[in-house]
């Protein structure tokens, strides 16, 4: 069975380029033209991706994305923002998008970071093994992280990032390496991605100043997993 994106932006210009280039490259689209209208097909139909435009009539991209994660929904979301807008990228990747695409963008990247996202979602996780550091317990098969047996509330890209960082516990990885092994291409020197999730994910992980602290920042290179007394 197809794949199926939903593909939410009012310009028809674009959306017709990008249905054209998606169903070329063998996934089922949908349209939606209004953050309403996304939402509520987001809401009650599955899909495998989402192609959401921050500005839209109505409810703002962002919004929707914001309310899909309220929701437990946790469907990639591929965010496109306008050139420059920096503040609309970290927005977007702090209320739980995937990955954010700059326009004008060529088909050509598009497709490709939607595969590449595609892939890394339908990843399945064969090691029947659980992994323990200090009282943070990860369990793979169940994509599962849990805090003194109190489960985190984290989404697919975070227990990704959480996952790869405690399976090379103890190791420095740089943001480069990072991107490549979560995100599964390389952001043409742009890695703020990683240290917006970094930080997503010590909040939730490391709820607690006078406990422990799992995710160590190694400046001027990257990030460490391990535990600190």
């Amino acid at each position: 069975m197809k794949q199926k994106i939903l593909l939410v932006d009012d310009e028809v210009s674009i959306v017709t380029l990008i249905k054209y280039n998606i169903e070329r490259a063998g996934y089922n689209t949908e349209v939606a033209y209004s953050g309403n209208d996304a939402l509520e097909k987001a809401i009650n139909y599955e899909y495998d991706l989402i192609i959401l435009d921050i500005m839209l009539p109505g409810i703002q991209g962002t919004e929707v994305c914001r309310q899909l994660r309220k929701r437990n929904i946790e469907t990639p979301i591929l965010m496109l923002t306008a050139k420059g807008s920096e503040s609309d990228k970290i927005t977007g990747l702090e209320v739980g998008a995937d990955d954010y695409l700059t326009k004008p963008f060529s088909p050509k990247e598009m497709i490709a970071r939607a595969k590449a996202i595609l892939r890394r979602n339908n990843k399945t996780v064969v090691e029947e093994h659980t992994i323990r550091i200090a009282n943070l317990t990860i369990l793979p098969n169940h994509y599962e992280a849990l805090i003194d047996d109190n489960k985190l509330e984290l989404t697919r890209k975070e227990f990704d990032l959480l996952l790869h960082l405690s399976e090379n516990q103890g190791m420095v990885l740089s943001r480069e390496q990072l991107l490549r092994a979560v995100w599964n291409y390389d952001f043409d020197g742009d890695t703020r991605v990683v240290d917006v999730y970094i930080s997503h994910l010590r909040k939730k992980i490391q709820p607690d100043a006078n406990g422990h602290s799992f995710i160590h920042t190694i400046h001027g290179f990257g990030y460490k997993m391990g535990d600190d007394f």
